[in-house]
């Protein structure tokens, strides 16, 4: 009997009778005098060998090539990657689905000798635990956006950017830079001083040559929010900012519905960070956000010229030509 389980002749014609003549399992039992559990093996055999090849489409991709091209137009944006979602999708498939699109995405975008600066947040972290292999003999280097984060309590899950670059640079190949510093400080005059320092200056000059940014989308949210959990500001602090007009946030950097960051500066010019100025400079500004709850945050961030590449699904996507 291992015989005929192992006979490449066989599994083909057990295939071919199961996919291309519709034959079913018991028909093929018949047809061969063997058992169905043989036949199971010898269609998983077939699979295994490459006889079979199963391809899975998603027919609502067919869609979103004008989906894709109308909210091209409509932001002015030099590209856009829609993923499938739907309300039957737990949040985690649709993370999954996200992060694999994009980490395909960024590495088709990736060219020898760039520089690539990442921001913070689980949105970024979720790419680097994607199962693919890319070409790691690339001459990338890859800068954190912001100083460390303070890890306090954020599920134990390293999302701050030194970890993210680092993260990085083992999935696409090349090194990164560490930025030793916390993520703000308690005055602008501080951390100007800060600035000068020649054990940090070196970050600030790897900015002037970044090809690539990768930043996550804020929202204005208590539960979830990880400058609350890592104390930078409380829920009072919070209600501020929300009756100040605040709806989003990139790089720890709040801003409007319009994308100002001007009502807010009394919180952004102490976060030690690339200037949202020299960001906006950048050739290729990355923006990965998912759900409908996100998408006055990521209208408002290409408004404010902090994005002009946007991978989303199609939960935002549509609420975006609302």
């Amino acid at each position: 009997m291992r015989k005929i389980v192992d006979d490449v002749k066989m599994i083909y014609k057990c295939c071919s009778l199961y996919y291309e003549e519709n034959k079913s399992q018991n028909e093929i039992c018949d047809y061969f005098g063997i058992s169905r559990s043989t036949v199971s093996r010898m269609l998983k055999s077939g699979i295994e060998l490459g006889i079979v090849k199963i391809e899975v489409i998603n027919p609502m991709n067919y869609s979103y090539g004008n989906l894709e091209e109308e909210i091209k137009k409509r932001y002015n944006l030099k590209d856009i990657i829609i993923v499938h979602s739907d309300v039957l999708d737990n949040k985690d498939d649709v993370l999954t689905c996200l992060s694999e699109k994009a980490s395909i995405f960024l590495d088709n975008l990736f060219c020898n000798g760039d520089y690539i600066g990442v921001s913070m947040g689980r949105t970024l972290y979720n790419i680097t635990k994607i199962k693919k292999e890319f070409d790691e003999n690339k001459d990338l280097t890859f800068i954190p956006l912001i100083g460390g984060v303070n890890q306090g309590q954020t599920n134990k899950i390293d999302i701050q950017s030194n970890q993210i670059a680092a993260r990085f640079s083992q999935m696409f190949g090349g090194k990164y830079v560490q930025f030793l510093s916390p993520a703000m400080f308690s005055s602008k005059e501080i951390l100007n001083a800060f600035r000068m320092e020649k054990s940090v200056s070196y970050i600030f000059d790897y900015y002037s040559k970044l090809n690539t940014v990768i930043m996550g989308v804020g929202i204005p949210e208590r539960e979830k929010s990880t400058l609350i959990s890592n104390g930078y500001i409380d829920n009072e602090y919070m209600d501020k900012l929300i009756d100040k007009g605040v709806v989003g946030d990139v790089a720890l950097h709040f801003f409007d519905k319009n994308g100002n960051l001007e009502p807010f500066e009394e919180f952004n010019d102490r976060v030690v960070s690339i200037s949202m100025d020299l960001m906006k400079k950048v050739n290729n500004r990355v923006a990965i956000a998912s759900g409908a709850e996100k998408a006055q945050a990521v209208k408002s961030a290409i408004y404010g010229g902090f994005c002009n590449i946007l991978i989303t699904d199609i939960a935002c996507a549509e609420k975006l030509l609302e």
